[in-house]
């Protein structure tokens, strides 16, 4: 909080007001006619996003049943699930360009992280005693077919279609780089001012998410990687010598392959300043979690059955769900335009998209609750019955989010908000490879101790907790 006097919360545009009627006439009234090809690009965002997460489960998994016993594996997955999609997508860029395969590579090596730490955990909390009531000499891999993985599969299958729905958010956000996802033609309809067809767009990633129950069935599960495949296209062509090249020399200070150590400290000298860069990526990651909390206890009361009525309940869940589906880039990209550059925007998007994550997650929970005391006004209700119980599962969910959170903030400087994105992003634009990477890599390692830092935070006994999606 040393940092909170210093941040840049000013609002810089002369008339916000206005720029934000017209935001809200555009989505009030969109404008279907103007849209070009909509279902191509709708249909692209959904291939790359179950072929992206469908990799990830591909390499996760074994990942998953090393987790427990290898340092090694641990490190490793928490390093790639550290780097932001978009981050792997400028990398991946570079070997397979402006292509829907860049857009699977970047989902799959992150999601291959998470969905190795996520498994490892749930198969974990698996009871031991169908293992233990195996004949003596059964193998690791029969313990586990038939004892510990049938009593995992409906955890294990929960949490993938949750990253699945966090995938075609995911998919959108990546065609901020100019991958042929929704979201290029969104950022370029905000950007240009034509709001009609911005809300027009909106509303149709609003109706794909809303209607994921029905059409990502796992009844149609082979149709989807079908027609996935099929849009994704063939193969690009791949120079191998390119690839290698930036593998091999690009990426690295062209000091350290020379053994140059003097010339390693002159390039060194060259970064950016990366005080200010560090300091308002730990500013912002600690103001989004602080405004995620309370976004959320504002919030979760208007989905709760127990407080309210149907009416209020339905908007509320109306409200939560358009919270939660916006990713936090595209929500920035908007409050940028209406209220200009600073950190402003990237704080209210991060607070409002996490908020609404955990009251969903949160008024969920509360209503499995069955009140003691069922002749309590509302206020009484929220204030000793029910927050009380709810409340460590919903510090468990900051502490969970937390990590997410500063992957985020990461990325907005792509915006221009002046974190370590910002000078990411730049290195990639001026072809700098080297400084990239090292400023990744930073990146990286303030992520692994924002994690180590939330595991050590959060209650063990939130029953909110328990919940696959508060991963």
């Amino acid at each position: 909080m040393v940092l909170a006097p210093f941040a840049d919360l000013a609002i810089h545009t002369r008339d916000p007001w206005g720029e934000l009627q017209r935001m809200a006439l555009g989505l009030a009234w969109p404008a279907w006619g103007a849209l070009e090809s909509p279902l191509s690009a709708l249909g692209l965002t959904v291939a790359v996003a179950i072929w992206g997460t469908l990799a990830g489960v591909v390499l996760g998994f074994p990942l998953a049943l090393l987790f427990a016993r290898s340092r090694l594996v641990r490190a490793g997955c928490a390093f790639v699930r550290a780097i932001h999609e978009l981050f792997w997508a400028l990398l991946f860029l570079q070997v397979f360009g402006l292509t829907a395969y860049t857009a699977v590579a970047a989902l799959a090596i992150p999601y291959a992280g998470i969905f190795a730490k996520v498994y490892a955990e749930i198969l974990e909390q698996t009871p031991r005693a169908p293992r233990d009531a195996l004949p003596p000499g059964t193998g690791r891999l029969a313990r586990f077919v038939y004892a510990e993985l049938p009593l995992a599969w409906a955890q294990l299958a929960a949490y993938t279609r949750y990253r699945f729905e966090c995938a075609l958010r995911a998919s959108v956000l990546l065609g901020f780089v100019g991958l042929p996802t929704l979201g290029f033609h969104l950022e370029s309809a905000f950007r240009e001012g034509r709001y009609h067809e911005a809300g027009a767009l909106l509303w149709l990633f609003y109706l794909l998410i809303a209607s994921l129950p029905w059409w990502g069935h796992r009844r149609l599960l082979l149709v989807l990687l079908a027609g996935g495949a099929w849009l994704l296209g063939p193969w690009p062509s791949v120079d191998g010598g390119l690839v290698w090249r930036f593998v091999s020399e690009d990426i690295w200070p062209r000091a350290l392959l020379a053994g140059d150590w003097a010339g390693l400290v002159a390039w060194f000298m060259r970064i950016p300043d990366l005080g200010p860069a560090i300091g308002n990526t730990l500013l912002l990651g600690l103001l989004g979690t602080v405004g995620a909390l309370v976004v959320a206890m504002a919030l979760w009361p208007l989905a709760c059955r127990h407080v309210g009525n149907r009416g209020t309940r339905l908007a509320g869940h109306g409200l939560l769900v358009v919270l939660r589906s916006t990713p936090e880039l595209m929500l920035a990209f908007l409050f940028l335009l209406l209220l200009g550059p600073s950190l402003l925007p990237a704080w209210l998007a991060l607070a409002l998209h996490n908020g609404a994550l955990i009251a969903f997650l949160v008024a969920r929970h509360a209503d499995a609750i069955q009140p003691a005391m069922p002749g309590l006004p509302v206020g009484g209700r929220l204030a000793y019955e029910l927050l009380p119980r709810l409340y460590p599962g919903m510090l468990a969910l900051l502490y969970y989010r937390a990590e997410v959170i500063l992957r985020e903030t990461a990325i907005l400087g792509m915006l221009g908000v002046a974190t370590l994105g910002f000078y990411i992003e730049e290195g990639f634009d001026y072809l700098m490879f080297d400084v990239a990477l090292f400023l990744l890599l930073i990146t990286a390692a303030l992520n692994i101790a924002v994690d180590a830092l939330s595991r050590r935070l959060r209650p063990r006994d939130g029953a909110v907790m328990d919940d696959p999606c508060a991963r």
